[in-house]
């Protein structure tokens, strides 16, 4: 579900009350999933979907613990938080300077940071689940043939089953479960990592495939970005035996997200079939071409 600007306004104005933040200069920065305002005096404000309480928590509490471990991520402001407003969970969190989107280099210089981390007792996560949400986006995207829609029901049927059985690898860790170049920013002084909603404990795997599917299924990856990342990191996940499942998985994510927001964009409609019919096997050997949608 994304949320609608006039119904944004409306829960800004009410977390900032209840936040103690002045909204009049409000500038809305990004509506999407979650609605992105900036205030006055370097304060950005994300307002999540309705039932996204426990999430928001866990950002606020991720973020913190990130902070005093001095691993770069996003920093929150140090009010209470998250708040309730009109049913939607808002956090507040320092604005970052002039930044670009990170790199491959800048993913694996993080999760190096992150990965190595002792798993925190008193942290409220949760273990981690490739899959949240996808059954809700694959029944949301009515625009594709049922056909398609039964195949992407089934196949995450499947998944799902053999995830219960994956192989053995790395050590569990603290895991970031998003872990791609779009929620890292490049700063002045070095990248740093946003977003952790997913943030979660379970197989570091789960961090690292979502830089390998981008070499192996949809090639916006160079073969020479992936060989430094896996230099870096010291593991290469294509080679382990459990990829097949994890790049499924992701690459099922990638499909059923797109469909989900084509529901409503019907100008992102034919990138989300085009994303449908690669995992059907309807088209080109990878990798693939697949288009951001927003």
């Amino acid at each position: 579900m994304t949320i609608l600007p006039g119904r944004a306004r409306a829960v800004l104005e009410e977390a900032c009350r209840l936040a103690g933040f002045d909204p009049t200069d409000a500038e809305l920065v990004r509506i999407a999933e979650n609605a992105i305002w900036r205030l006055p005096g370097k304060v950005i404000v994300r307002i999540a979907r309705p039932g996204q309480w426990v999430a928001a928590v866990r950002e606020v509490a991720v973020a913190r613990w990130l902070a005093d471990n001095g691993v770069p991520a996003v920093r929150t402001l140090p009010v209470e938080q998250p708040v309730q407003a009109a049913g939607s969970p808002v956090t507040f969190w320092g604005e970052l300077p002039p930044h670009e989107i990170g790199a491959v280099a800048d993913v694996v210089l993080l999760l190096k940071q992150l990965h190595p981390l002792p798993v925190p007792e008193d942290l409220p996560l949760g273990r981690l689940d490739p899959f949240v949400r996808v059954a809700e986006r694959i029944e949301t995207a009515t625009f594709l043939p049922e056909e398609d829609r039964s195949w992407l029901r089934v196949r995450h049927t499947e998944l799902r089953e053999q995830w219960k059985y994956r192989p053995e690898g790395l050590p569990e860790c603290v895991v970031h479960g998003d872990a791609w170049v779009g929620n890292v920013a490049r700063t002045p002084s070095g990248p740093v990592l946003l977003d952790f909603e997913r943030a979660s404990v379970g197989p570091p795997e789960w961090d690292l495939v979502s830089t390998a599917v981008k070499l192996t299924a949809t090639g916006t990856v160079t073969a020479d970005e992936y060989a430094e990342f896996c230099a870096v990191y010291g593991a290469d996940v294509t080679t382990w035996e459990g990829y097949e499942l994890l790049a499924g998985a992701r690459e099922l994510r990638m499909a059923a997200y797109a469909a989900q927001h084509a529901a409503t964009h019907p100008e992102w409609r034919a990138e989300a079939q085009y994303r449908v019919d690669c995992l059907r096997g309807r088209v080109e050997a990878r990798p693939w071409q697949w288009k951001g949608i927003m």
